[in-house]
């Protein structure tokens, strides 16, 4: 019987094809009450000068694992760590790299404009791209549909959350939280209704402070630390009914 430290020793992974295996993650934000998306410029082939999402190969050396390569890569074009950051799924084929069979795992995050915009315009090959303006540019590879994925599962998470609070700064108003809510959704919302998820979430607490929004003034709200984000049974909409 062998055992798996002899097998081991003469194993020889060069003997069975591997494909190509890289990590990309779709990075949302509102800026100018618009929904945007993170895009970096490739700087070599294949598909050299196209705009796509940020990402590249796992550095086995320092990943534990695709979430960290990830972060590694959204920190390197932000120049910090996005507040929300989830698995979005895999997409492989023979068909979708020049180079050959290759396999992507995909992830999505939320991120405010504010907190990252110095690190993005302090690189020349990042940039912040309307939702609503992607069709007017050929993206690399297949970087179009992995995007399409992403808005579906934001806006369906959405329907069921308060998941826009993670676009919005460290403090935020509830007109602002709407307002986030809308652009995502792309529809109006009612104000009591999302308020009542905030009220029923548990997830904020008001910083004793006010921001002046014309002739009234708005409690500003954040994020109570710890507290995971709470999924509601019905969607918004519904509530409104």
């Amino acid at each position: 019987m062998t055992t798996d430290a002899d097998y081991l020793k003469h194993y020889d992974a060069s003997c069975f094809p591997s494909p190509l295996v890289t990590v990309d993650s779709v990075l949302f934000t509102l800026h100018q009450q618009s929904l945007c998306v993170l895009l970096v410029e490739r700087a070599s082939p294949p598909q050299q000068g196209r705009w796509g999402l940020p990402g590249g190969f796992i550095d086995m050396q320092q990943d534990e694992s695709t979430r960290a390569t990830a972060l590694r890569k959204l920190t390197e074009k932000t120049g910090v760590v996005p507040p929300w950051l989830e698995p979005l799924g895999t997409v492989s084929g023979p068909e979708r790299d020049p180079r050959g069979w290759s396999l992507t795992v995909t992830w999505f995050a939320l991120i405010a404009w504010a907190d990252c915009q110095p690190g993005i315009a302090s690189v020349s090959d990042a940039r912040w791209v309307p939702v609503a303006r992607l069709e007017e540019q050929q993206l690399a590879f297949d970087h179009a549909e992995i995007i399409h994925t992403a808005l579906a599962r934001l806006r369906q998470k959405t329907m069921y959350s308060l998941l826009p609070v993670y676009c919005l700064p460290e403090s935020f108003t509830l007109g602002q939280l709407q307002e986030a809510t809308e652009i995502v959704l792309g529809k109006p919302v009612q104000r009591k209704s999302l308020i009542r998820r905030v009220e029923a979430s548990g997830m904020f607490e008001e910083t004793g402070e006010s921001l002046a929004t014309g002739a009234r003034k708005a409690r500003l709200w954040r994020r109570r630390p710890g507290v995971d984000m709470h999924l509601f049974t019905r969607n918004l909409l519904a509530d409104e009914l």
